[in-house]
């Protein structure tokens, strides 16, 4: 740069600085080393040092800094952009050789964040013949000593100092939806160092984060294995700033205007109708659905016991139903509204995917872990489409995730525990189409009744032909196709962070009336339980558990710092509308929660062991070999489909075996 240029633009740059001493003066009080300028006010104030900048940006930012210490002002200072031109937008997939050394900014998905480490910026050096101290910056990728002393001295000087600042890479990767077609999300690398690694910026940065990150875009030299250097060189992006884009719940900035409206929202006594109206407005009816999907974003309280024992407090959902029901519409409404939403499809996960991986980092020359979905969606909500068509052994990662929170991996030389205190809302299609209200559910669904079991709460969608159902659908979508819109009750952004109050501010304990209703209805189910061998159970622990949360989350959403009996009650209400969709047993009249905790109901457990019972009977009077027509007479009550459903099951478990055509006998028997 001339130096002519450079007075004129270090005088462009004072006058810059007088008209900015109330964000100066903002980040002084704050006692920060750093001050972020909006390039539209340098445009506004000096357009001959916008366009400097753009064209020539490590240069004109040094000479920025400079000018602000020249001031007198601020010492040490860094300077970081925001909202740069349209102009200098890129995505990931475009970036070319013509973008180096220009200012560039873009926006992805942090996958990869390596450890914090220092990096060298300036060194002292004293020549051994005269004294003199020398300062070398460090500016390149090689450490550089001084080539020559003002005394003539050439060769090597002794190192006094180095000037250290903290340093970190990150691997962006391009958001889904800024894919087009059947295009894979490309990544790069961008180099962090001094403010934008301190800890309060690490926690933002963290994989799963969506940023903007702005930069100056440089080449990276590639070594050969012989020791020379390549002559193709990987691009990176030497950051000036990095903004997250979208925060957990805990991390939304509420203004004092924003609390007030909070507050007097929550003063409104149809608080929870409104919030569930706002639930995907542009499907109609599903109002149980929808006030567990609510429940779910409030989530209930987080607890840890004295022994170390955690109890979540995230709530998990499951949709089966038939095809067209707007299980994906809703899913895909979730994921969007969430802070950390993220929507997979069970047939394009694997269990890495879903959980994490490790992978071979080529610039730290060794093994790093990469995030899958769920580590991703910490502290927010993943959406699973079509669960059911996920390979059985990565289904199997999920469990400990969904109890546990937390993702286990040991591979290559890494043992590491990640958070995943995620949320889970999941959907599924039953095998044959349509569900059949006579079956059990894991007849219906190709997933393991461990995993079913780990949902708080689930949910039939049926299509069943309705007039006024019917007709109240058909008028709500073809008003969404005249775009007449349904407008939720409360605005997206209100809602956000609605939710994001009541979990920063609400953690609601339980009342000694919450306790008792929860008591009463828990001990009464149990009651009501059959009695005898084959007894059914129509609760268990573990839907206990889910009542607290359900209670604790409907109390956080009344702004409530207990949980009262107007909380239970609903928590109540969504458990028995969805144990009588998928736990009740219309044989027994009873609720048999093994119709989806287990494979086998009791009514069908029953069955099986009178099979096994008079086999056994039968094998005193007439040998080891019974005829199956001979077993068929004797147990002429059974309907034929219950006889030969009993005596699979009993193939299937190893209880008995089939000698000849015809013919079973019991293992074992002599």
């Amino acid at each position: 740069m001339p130096v002519t240029n450079s007075e004129e633009l270090v005088g462009e740059s004072k006058l810059f600085f007088e008209t900015y001493k109330k964000q100066i003066g903002e980040s002084i009080r704050k006692g920060r080393k750093v001050i972020y300028i909006n390039f539209e006010d340098i445009t506004s104030s000096s357009p001959l040092l916008a366009e400097a900048l753009l064209s020539n940006p490590e240069d004109v930012l040094q000479l920025l800094e400079t000018a602000l210490e020249e001031t007198g002002l601020m010492k040490n200072i860094r300077i970081r952009l925001n909202n740069l031109p349209e102009t200098q937008k890129v995505r990931i997939r475009t970036v070319r050789a013509h973008h180096l050394n220009q200012l560039i900014y873009f926006e992805g998905l942090v996958r990869q964040a390596s450890e914090v480490r220092p990096q060298v910026v300036n060194a002292r050096f004293e020549c051994p013949s005269c004294g003199t101290v020398i300062s070398v910056l460090q500016i390149e990728k090689k450490f550089r000593e001084p080539s020559r002393c003002s005394c003539g001295r050439k060769g090597i000087f002794t190192l006094l100092s180095k000037v250290m600042v903290d340093a970190q890479r990150l691997v962006i990767e391009e958001s889904p939806e800024s894919l087009i077609g059947g295009e894979q999300p490309r990544r790069i690398n961008v180099f962090l160092k001094e403010d934008l690694v301190e800890p309060v910026m690490e926690e933002k940065t963290t994989p799963g984060s969506k940023v903007r990150a702005f930069g100056i875009l440089k080449e990276v030299p590639v070594p050969l294995p012989s020791g020379a250097i390549s002559t193709r060189f990987d691009l990176a992006v030497e950051a000036n700033n990095i903004i997250p884009l979208e925060a957990t719940y805990e991390e939304l900035d509420i203004s004092e205007e924003d609390e007030q409206q909070i507050q007097e929202l929550a003063e409104d006594p149809e608080v929870f109708t409104k919030l569930r109206n706002s639930i995907a407005p542009s499907i109609w009816g599903y109002e149980e659905i929808k006030e567990a999907l609510v429940l779910q974003m409030f989530g209930g309280v987080r607890k840890v016991s004295d022994d170390g024992t955690v109890s979540r407090g995230d709530i998990h959902l499951f949709l089966i139903g038939d095809p067209g029901v707007a299980k994906s519409v809703t899913l895909k409404f979730i994921s969007n509204i969430a802070p950390r939403g993220r929507y997979i499809v069970g047939k394009a996960t694997t269990g890495a995917g879903i959980t994490a991986t490790v992978v071979r980092d080529e610039f730290l020359r060794g093994w790093s872990l990469e995030a899958g979905a769920m580590v991703l969606a910490n502290k927010g909500i993943i959406c699973i489409d079509e669960i059911e068509k996920m390979d059985p052994q990565d289904r199997s990662a999920m469990h400990e995730a969904l109890e546990q929170q937390t993702v286990t991996i040991s591979k290559a030389n890494i043992q590491a525990s990640l958070m995943a205190q995620t949320s889970v809302l999941a959907a599924g299609n039953p095998k044959f189409g349509r569900f059949e209200p006579q079956q059990s559910i894991t007849e219906q669904i190709d997933l393991p009744p461990t995993l079913i079991n780990r949902f708080d709460l689930i949910f039939v969608l049926r299509d069943l032909p309705n007039k006024e159902h019917d007709d109240a659908i058909a008028t709500h979508v073809l008003n969404l196709h005249q775009r007449k819109g349904i407008k939720a009750d409360i605005e997206s952004e209100l809602f956000k962070k609605y939710i994001a109050f009541a979990k920063q501010k609400i953690q609601p304990i339980l009342t000694k009336e919450a306790v008792d209703e929860i008591k009463e209805f828990y001990v009464k189910m149990r009651r009501a339980s059959t009695e005898g061998e084959g007894r059914s159970i129509s609760i268990s622990a573990r839907q206990l558990q889910g009542l607290v949360r359900l209670a604790e989350a409907h109390a956080k959403s009344r702004l409530s710092p207990t949980v009262d009996k107007i909380d239970t009650d609903v928590a109540i209400r969504l458990t028995k509308y969805y144990l009588m969709q998928v736990g009740y047993d219309p044989e027994t009249k009873t609720f048999d929660i093994d119709r989806f905790t287990t494979r086998v109901s009791s009514s069908k457990r029953s069955k099986i062991m009178l099979v096994k019972d008079t086999i056994k009977q039968m094998e005193e009077r007439f040998g080891k070999q019974i005829s199956v027509e001979e077993l068929r007479k004797q147990l002429s009550d059974m309907s034929e489909v219950e006889f030969e459903d009993a005596i699979e099951k009993l193939k299937k478990s190893g209880d008995i075996f089939q000698p000849k055509q015809g013919f079973v006998q019991i293992v074992g028997s002599r």
